[in-house]
């Protein structure tokens, strides 16, 4: 009979999984994240960047769905450039929310 003090922790397991879940799943700013990707930024992500979803092959930045990276990586690297990736000044910080978003959720980031 220890069942019914499992509801409000499967219950409140349920809510926190959703409400993290729209980051990831919004179209909209999946989309924005991919146009940032392969069109908006310059120069493209995608010259340098491998990239499934995005159907790019660049060879001098690391390939993202290998590495995976979080979103905050994501963030912090086009926000501020590391190594030889420049910063990506004329983005905004929508696009860049979105961008990192995008590359975390397709690629498969925890």
């Amino acid at each position: 009979m220890h069942a019914p003090c499992l509801v409000p922790s499967l219950v409140l397991s349920l809510v926190l999984s959703l409400a993290a879940a729209p980051a990831f799943a919004d179209p909209a700013r999946l989309e924005l994240g991919r146009r940032v990707f392969t069109e908006l930024a310059e120069p493209r992500c995608g010259v340098c960047h491998t990239l499934a979803d995005a159907g790019t092959t660049g060879e001098v930045g690391p390939v993202l769905d290998t590495l995976k990276p979080s979103a905050d990586r994501v963030a912090t690297a086009v926000a501020n450039g590391i190594g030889v990736m420049p910063a990506f000044e004329d983005l905004t910080p929508e696009q860049i929310e979105a961008v990192a978003h995008y590359v975390a959720s397709v690629t498969g980031a925890k």
